[in-house]
């Protein structure tokens, strides 16, 4: 395998407040601690794959100003590739405003900005990025236009597809049927197919829905439930680490961007969700969403010294 990662998605300034609790509709809650920090699920994914020990490429567009340069100097300083990054001249480096709970749950408004404006033609000028991937990593916060076009240059290329696709939206069975693997939460899977979670049989069922549009691996995220991996063969609820969550924000990111990491070096299916896992427990005992991001050598140690959690199944 080719041990480079190709990530097409989005960049924010995340504005993050750790507070008590989420304030309900109407409500101000005081007290808390502010922080700024690089976020977007793309970036995200970008940095986790670095630091699990892939080679990355991010292609993506911000806005030329103050948050997007500073943001590309912090992806730089990461090892990140950053050529394929376009500098919008019309339109703001995206936003993110992030409320935490002491309990490590969060509530997340976004403003894509010049996130909404990554064309096909971007994805063009980026060939060379995709084309030496071993492993193309996208998401949904970036037009469908670009990802699919992604995708394509992909399926030309001989790269792996994995498809994070959050923020949650519906999507076709054209698209879904060139990805090879999938990485949805509970409420993206549902979304998917229009089919709701409520048990374990249920849960079962939404893959098997999932895997009949096309998608060859579906691994569905459950939080401390661990993660659902299906294959139109098997299907295997894997567990979560017991761990005490500070913060869940980057979490899913974390996974995905270690397990595109995991298998463009070749490492095996089960042993990459394995070690993904881990490496987004790790990610939740700590502050932030781009740099909370572990370490191979502690994904590595964390893996030698926690026992996983009983499997937990959604209620």
């Amino acid at each position: 395998m080719r041990n480079k990662v190709a990530v097409v998605g989005g960049f924010n300034t995340d504005f993050t407040i750790k507070t008590a609790r989420l304030p309900k509709p109407g409500e101000t809650v005081i007290g808390g601690v502010f922080s700024k920090g690089g976020g977007g699920k793309g970036a995200n994914q970008a940095v986790a794959a670095v630091r699990a020990g892939a080679e990355v490429s991010f292609i993506a567009r911000v806005g030329d100003d103050t948050h997007g340069h500073e943001g590309m100097q912090g992806l730089t300083a990461e090892q990140v590739n950053t050529r394929y990054v376009i500098y919008d001249p019309d339109s703001p480096t995206g936003v993110a405003f992030i409320v935490v709970d002491e309990h490590g749950e969060n509530s997340i408004v976004v403003a894509a900005g010049a996130n909404g404006r990554l064309s096909p033609s971007d994805i063009d000028r980026a060939e060379n990025a995709v084309a030496s991937a071993g492993v193309l990593l996208v998401q949904l916060e970036s037009p469908l236009a670009a990802v699919q076009s992604a995708i394509r240059m992909a399926r030309l290329h001989g790269a792996v597809v994995i498809l994070n696709p959050a923020p949650a939206q519906s999507l076709n069975s054209d698209l879904l049927c060139d990805v090879d693997i999938i990485t949805p939460n509970r409420l993206e899977a549902e979304m998917i197919t229009g089919m709701k979670v409520s048990d374990n049989a249920t849960l079962h069922a939404v893959a098997r829905q999932i895997l009949e549009y096309g998608v060859k691996n579906v691994i569905i995220t459950l939080g401390q439930g661990g993660i659902l991996a299906a294959t139109k063969n098997a299907a295997e609820v894997i567990p979560a680490y017991r761990v005490q969550a500070v913060d869940s924000t980057g979490a899913g990111d974390v996974f995905s961007g270690s397990l595109a990491a995991f298998l463009a070096e070749g490492m095996a299916m089960e042993e990459s969700i394995r070690m993904a896992i881990a490496s987004a427990s790790i990610s939740v005992t700590r502050m932030g969403a781009q740099f909370c991001a572990p370490l191979r050598p502690e994904i590595e140690s964390f893996m030698l010294n926690y026992a996983p959690s009983e499997i937990q199944t959604p209620g």
